[in-house]
């Protein structure tokens, strides 16, 4: 395969999966991994992809935001290591606020035998967290239509009636100067507010969230502790010089 055959390859695989790994592309162009690594540096110079740790990544546009169907088919194995090192903080007799969002989703089925309160305005968690038998707190508010989150200026007055132990956030971009970030402006100040409200936060997201940098801020890097999953070890000590960082391995 000739290199400008290899490289529209490439593109082909992250425009469709978002997240490839390096022996995915290995298999698929049957080129050497040294080649593939040289190919990802040369279309992460030209900023059609970002590196990740053992593949690379899309970039997403800033105003862009993936519905929570597409969303829910992501890297979903991460997304649950993710969600099973957050749920494990949390302890019989919390209070907790949980974000919408396709990784904090996946936290419900492990609060079954907790003892805790959630306070949600994620409308596609209710009926997970009923089924659970977790007692439950809906925010009012609108509700958007592509992501299922509430929000709105009742969500953010609503959610301040609330204090609580641990919140746990999902969130599109994570930077380490331009923090924690997302499309949505709205949405941002439901975490933001969120984030104001609680004892200590969790940002939930996996490698392909880093280095990305969305429309809205949410807050800056220090103001909540992180879990992803492996990330390679001078980024994740950059990030260590600004918050805690938990990482997640299979």
């Amino acid at each position: 395969m000739l290199t400008p055959e290899r490289l529209q390859k490439i593109m082909e695989m992250i425009q469709h999966q978002e997240v490839v790994k390096l022996s995915e592309l290995v298999d698929a162009t049957g080129a050497s991994e040294s080649t593939i690594r040289r190919d990802l540096s040369q279309l992460e110079k030209g900023n059609r992809l970002k590196r990740v740790h053992g593949g690379a990544a899309r970039i997403l546009q800033k105003g862009m935001e993936p519905s929570i169907i597409e969303k829910s088919s992501i890297n979903l194995s991460e997304k649950k290591l993710i969600a099973k090192a957050a749920a494990n903080l949390i302890k019989d007799g919390d209070c907790i606020f949980l974000d919408a969002g396709t990784t904090t989703y996946q936290m419900i089925p492990l609060l079954e035998n907790k003892k805790v309160k959630v306070v949600t305005n994620g409308f596609a968690h209710i009926q997970s967290l009923m089924e659970k038998g977790v007692t439950t707190y809906i925010i009012g508010g609108y509700m958007k239509n592509q992501t299922g989150a509430i929000i709105g200026s009742k969500a953010v007055d609503s959610l301040k009636e609330y204090y609580f132990d641990k919140a746990f956030i999902g969130t599109n971009g994570v930077h380490i100067q331009s923090g924690f970030t997302t499309p949505d402006p709205e949405e941002a100040i439901v975490k933001s507010t969120a984030i104001k409200q609680s004892n200590e936060t969790f940002i939930l997201a996996d490698i392909s969230k880093f280095n990305e940098i969305a429309f809205a801020k949410i807050a800056n890097i220090s103001s909540a502790n992180i879990i992803t999953n492996r990330m390679d070890h001078e980024v994740a000590e950059a990030y260590r010089e600004k918050t805690s960082v938990t990482e997640v391995h299979s």
